[in-house]
């Protein structure tokens, strides 16, 4: 981890030295955000197949008594491993994206804002206290802000970077409020020591819940808190969309696991009602808002707020049953918000690399301009597709895979809660399932209009193919999307060190039936086996 900090640093100091020389200045940035990145997808890695937990200092000021710690659990892995699954594809991707895109003038800047943003969220994964995390949860807010604000002679981008900025320090704000109620209770401000779940209690527990609460679900996108999200995706770049997409999302929804799950002692049932009401509602509603969106980046930007919906209405569910001391269930339910982390990374990078190679190649983000793409840019409409069925949940796919746990663990819950609560777990699997479909529909608008039919604009009509540097990053995520549909078990048995991590938890084994088959409990309940029926 202090490898790859220094080499991000190094490598913004000599794009800066390259600010001339718009190539160059590209080529660095991009090379050492990819070396960097291998390295932390290669610890996270070690570490999820059973290796020690990583461990030691960032920086250590002997005179002012200064120490930056990090400290990589197998939950940090879990982020990290799903970090580098995007960064690297896209670092590639933005070989030839931002060739083409950013002006010259711009490149330097872009570039090391790009490293700056990458690092501080490798930062915030691995952080050990209080002061580190805060850092680079900061460093990372305002790298993403001056990359939102790339082209800042638009209203509409300088808009997006300071309604960014607002919300952002609203929420940094009650972290900060957050951890100092937890330290003066301590005194410390290792985190570990913060979240050991014994530090408050009574109704000063929910008040630092609630405040962390706002913090991360901010940085998330939920609903009530996701204003800022559907204005920054389509004003930044398109790969710098991706990125907050599929990382500066899943930094939201780390904090929500650490902290507000797992972090504060045992959740309540209160809370973990209010997780799912919240996931369901900003499921619902982000899906609803896409579906009347004609901006193909901002329809993607309410597509994830849909999806961060179901990350946070599993994590909901789990946490219900582990106030209830129902830990097959709340491991099933924390399983499926995990995976779901992973396949939105994947599926939704993959949409946004494709939405910035149509953008490119015809000039407009308007729907209403697209038609006939596919035979204009054949490759691009076929990723793009991949990435729509994913996202829509069907099977064979990724996201499939994802959502079907999270079916299984509401549909388990209702009759492994007792009690009138129990209801909360058949509703949102209703609503689940209407989102689904409305998801389905959403996709299908999205790729007939774009890419059948014929072209209605001259920008349709001349649309060109993106280059194969931009083209390779796209086959890798589609072939993710595939593999991980197919061979379930894979994901799954990925998440056997990170569960019985986290209290209250046990074994992601019960989930696992080896590569292709995965089932939802010990019992005989149900069993997946995409693979079998691929070959049918």
């Amino acid at each position: 981890m202090p490898a790859a900090v220094v080499i991000r640093l190094a490598t913004a100091g000599a794009t800066l030295a390259f600010v001339r020389q718009a190539a160059t200045a590209r080529s660095v940035a991009l090379a050492g955000s990819i070396l960097a990145s291998a390295l932390t997808f290669t610890a996270a890695i070690s570490v999820l197949m059973g290796g020690p937990s990583l461990e030691g200092d960032f920086l250590r000021h002997t005179a002012s008594g200064l120490v930056l710690t990090y400290s990589m659990t197998p939950l940090s892995a879990w982020f990290l491993m799903v970090f580098g699954l995007v960064a690297l594809p896209v670092a590639v991707y933005s070989a030839g994206y931002f060739a083409h895109s950013i002006p010259a003038s711009r490149m330097a800047g872009v570039g090391i804002g790009f490293n700056v943003m990458l690092g501080a969220v490798e930062v915030v994964f691995v952080a050990a206290d209080v002061i580190t995390f805060l850092f680079a949860w900061e460093l990372m807010t305002l790298a993403t802000a001056a990359l939102v604000a790339t082209e800042h002679e638009e209203p509409a981008s300088r808009r997006a970077a300071y309604l960014y900025l607002v919300m952002s320090h609203v929420g940094t704000g009650c972290l900060l409020a957050g951890f100092l109620a937890l330290g003066g209770s301590s005194g410390s401000m290792s985190l570990s020591t913060l979240l050991a779940g014994n530090l408050v209690s009574g109704w000063h527990r929910d008040f630092v819940f609630a405040l962390f609460l706002i913090g991360f679900g901010v940085k998330a996108g939920i609903i009530p808190f996701h204003v800022w999200l559907p204005e920054a995706h389509p004003a930044a770049p398109s790969s710098i969309s991706a990125l907050m997409s599929a990382v500066l999302i899943t930094a939201g929804i780390y904090g929500l696991f650490r902290v507000c799950a797992f972090g504060l002692g045992t959740p309540t049932s209160n809370w973990g009602l209010l997780f799912m009401a919240l996931g369901t509602v900003s499921a619902i509603l982000g899906v609803l808002y896409a579906l009347t969106q004609n901006d193909l980046k901002r329809l993607l930007a309410y597509s994830t707020i849909e999806n961060a919906g179901i990350m946070v209405l599993g994590l909901g569910a789990g946490m219900v049953a582990l106030s209830y001391q129902r830990s097959e269930l709340a491991t099933l339910a924390m399983a499926a918000s995990l995976a779901h982390v992973l396949n939105h990374a994947v599926f939704k990078s993959l949409l946004f690399l494709g939405a910035g190679s149509v953008v490119m190649g015809t000039g407009t983000r308007s729907l209403e301009a697209f038609g006939g793409l596919l035979r204009r840019m054949p490759w691009t409409g076929l990723f793009f597709l991949v990435g729509a069925m994913a996202i829509a949940g069907l099977p064979l796919l990724n996201g499939f895979v994802s959502e079907w746990l999270t079916f299984q663990a509401l549909l388990l819950g209702f009759s492994s809660i007792s009690g009138l609560i129990r209801l909360n777990y058949p509703l949102s699997g209703a609503l689940l399932a209407l989102t689904s479909a409305l998801a389905a529909a959403c996709f299908v608008k999205v790729f007939g209009i774009s890419f059948l039919a014929l072209p209605r604009s001259p920008a349709a009509a001349e649309a060109h193919e993106s280059p194969r540097s931009m083209l390779a990053p796209q086959a890798f995520l589609a072939f993710m999307c595939v593999g991980l549909g197919i061979f379930p078990g894979v994901m799954v048995g990925a998440l056997g060190g990170v569960l019985p991590s986290l209290p209250g938890l046990q074994s992601a084994m019960s989930l696992d039936w080896g590569t292709i088959e995965t089932r939802s409990s010990g019992a005989p309940f149900d069993h997946l086996a995409p693979a079998t029926f691929a070959a049918v």
